[in-house]
């Protein structure tokens, strides 16, 4: 059976303008695989926003196909795409005098019609998406008065209630002091296992990363490796421990001199000098 929930295909990423087309990554070939979380990694001004955008139908692909559950990404109507994909962006939601229960039920309305009525179907998932996230004491606090880690939980919840089989995360832990990047990461983890939904988000949090997620993405700039056929790869891909012993994190995390990386313990550290 394939346990797929999205694959890439020979995809390549960027923009059109009236100035021309601006090639960010290319070639891509990946998937995504139910029940799991896989991370995304790679240095600033990579592309990890352009894939993760263009995985979730917000901007065009330039060329390739995406396939989500099986279906080409352009096949689906808008409805359709919201029933099966959550998002949960970096940014902080501007939302005022509004309760913890009444923006997680916003996640209902790819089900809810034109007038947004709730159903007993829809309170469900909410009460089921919130006892899932461990959130029920904030239900009814006003968002405005909660920390940066309790709203991010309460946007997972959300992406939860809409009941879609993928949820695309971009930066989670931003913001997040480090025990509740902890938090979110394994929160995260046992949400693609207990719900089996395919989670994939983007991270600056190496470290916690390659002790949390089943796969890691690791997405490099063109021109670093190459394959068997002698064609530069823009896309590392394995579980932590493959892409440690396979020398990929250690060109990566090791770039700049001052940055010693551990195959065996997957572990960072810094060379000081005297």
């Amino acid at each position: 059976m394939n346990n797929n929930s999205v694959e890439l295909n020979d995809l390549s990423i960027g923009y059109r303008s009236k100035q021309g087309v601006r090639v960010v990554a290319e070639g891509l070939k990946a998937q995504l695989q139910r029940g799991q979380l896989t991370c995304l990694l790679g240095e600033n001004g990579v592309g990890k926003s352009t894939l993760l955008r263009t995985l979730a139908a917000f901007q065009p692909k330039l060329s390739g196909s995406i396939m989500i559950e099986d279906r080409e990404l352009e096949s689906y109507s808008e409805r359709e795409l919201a029933r099966t994909i959550g998002i949960v962006l970096t940014e902080k939601p501007d939302v005022q005098q509004m309760t913890v229960m009444e923006l997680v039920e916003m996640g209902r309305a790819p089900y809810t019609g034109f007038w947004g009525r709730l159903n007993e179907t829809d309170r469900q998932a909410c009460e089921e998406a919130i006892a899932l996230i461990g959130i029920e004491p904030l239900k009814d606090r006003m968002v405005q008065t909660l920390s940066d880690g309790e709203r991010q939980k309460v946007m997972i919840a959300k992406a939860l209630a809409q009941q879609t089989p993928i949820i695309f995360l971009d930066e989670p832990t931003a913001f997040l002091d480090y025990p509740s990047k902890v938090d979110m990461l394994l929160l995260l983890r046992r949400i693609s296992r207990e719900a089996q939904k395919t989670i994939f988000l983007s991270t600056h949090d190496l470290e916690l990363a390659l002790q949390v997620a089943d796969t890691i993405w690791l997405m490099v700039n063109s021109g670093k490796w190459k394959e068997e056929s002698g064609k530069w790869k823009e896309l590392q891909i394995g579980t932590p421990y493959e892409l440690a012993q396979s020398g990929a994190l250690s060109q990566f995390i090791e770039r700049g001199g001052d940055v010693a990386f551990d195959r065996e313990t997957l572990s960072v550290r810094v060379l000081t000098h005297a």
